[in-house]
């Protein structure tokens, strides 16, 4: 897609932004069906959008619901399980939890030393991949280590497990530099799907926009001034007013977010990060 292309998606009406999404989780629906798709819901703001239109379009057109997939890095706040767990029943979502158990099983807490030695063959094997040689690693889920093994590979195996074929994600062009030339629909590899990338248009002030003007529940921690959600013991507040009465527009939105992950997003993406 041309970069005049993307400007011209993202400068849509609110309505129009909302049926190009519709428009791209009717094709995905047609193409790979209910049962071979999930949707990544985080319980923030942007996945909440996503399957809040999701759960439109099936009920507009009579399809199943996908299964959800979300994804326990063994540091979620609690105000994020509030909101998943509300919704999974008043949204009557099928919630599945991907974790990496033989990781999180090895740390009591945050900080704790896992030895690699003590890792199954396919976790080995991972830490291999993005070239980690220690004997070692902290316990700590926003690490580059953490971030892949507990993350992109608890995903990975949800994915094989569950035989999906294409995964629905929440990630928007305006938000991350390393996501700006992502397409609607992505095929990766290792395990093989397709990303499929609905929102992609829309602006972060357009998610607040949607989200109070269909009134979606969302994560009461935005309402004390986070704007981005990622671990609890990484993720801090950048104000004390409301996400949505911020400067979204000359303000950077991951700036409450683990920098150090943020400054390694392509190495992580190319990995296979969201």
């Amino acid at each position: 897609m041309t970069p005049e292309e993307r400007e011209r998606l993202m400068g849509l009406s609110l309505d129009e932004k909302v049926e190009q999404s519709k428009r791209i989780i009717r094709e995905a629906l047609e193409r790979f069906g209910s049962e071979r798709m999930a949707i990544a819901w985080t319980g923030g703001k942007d996945s909440t959008t996503l399957t809040w239109l999701f759960r439109e379009v099936c009920k507009e057109t009579g399809a199943r619901m996908p299964v959800c997939m979300f994804i326990d890095e063994g540091d979620v706040f609690d105000e994020i399980w509030d909101i998943v767990n509300r919704l999974k029943k008043e949204w009557n979502l099928d919630v599945r939890i991907a974790k990496n158990t033989d990781v999180s099983s090895k740390a009591e807490r945050l900080g704790d030393m896992i030895k690699v030695s003590e890792l199954n063959e396919r976790n080995r094997r991972e830490l291999e991949k993005i070239g980690f040689e220690g004997e070692e690693f902290p316990f700590e889920p926003e690490s580059f280590v953490g971030n892949h093994l507990m993350k992109t590979v608890a995903m990975n195996m949800f994915l094989e497990d569950n035989g999906i074929e294409a995964l629905a994600t929440a990630i928007r062009w305006d938000e991350q530099a390393a996501r700006v030339e992502e397409e609607y629909f992505s095929p990766r590899e290792n395990p093989p799907h397709t990303r499929v990338q609905p929102i992609l248009h829309f602006r972060e002030r357009d998610i607040w926009d949607n989200i109070h003007k269909n009134k979606i529940p969302f994560c009461e921690l935005y309402k004390y001034g986070y704007r981005s959600l990622g671990a609890k013991s990484t993720t801090y507040k950048t104000s004390d007013i409301p996400a949505w009465e911020q400067d979204l527009e000359n303000t950077v939105e991951r700036a409450g977010r683990g920098q150090d992950k943020e400054e390694v997003m392509d190495k992580l993406r190319s990995l296979g990060y969201m």
